[in-house]
């Protein structure tokens, strides 16, 4: 399994329905850090989205040990 195949099982273990885009690979909590989290689908569907991530639930420490565990 590649390291970007953990990172969206990880995500999705912690939060099974959440929505992202990013570019790259996310190997540091910078990478996720950079994350671009979709909030909502504005007009036209076009992702409406921020830096900021809104889910308490999902922190880089989760993730990697999420991906850790695989």
């Amino acid at each position: 399994m590649t390291n970007i195949q953990k990172f969206w099982e990880a995500l999705f273990i912690l939060k099974s329905n959440v929505q992202c885009s990013f570019k790259g690979d996310i190997t540091t909590e910078e990478e996720f850090n950079n994350i671009d989290w979709t909030t909502e689908e504005g007009e036209d569907d076009e992702a409406i989205t921020t830096k900021s991530n809104p889910h308490s639930e999902i922190t880089w420490t989760k993730v990697k040990a999420e991906m850790d565990k695989l």
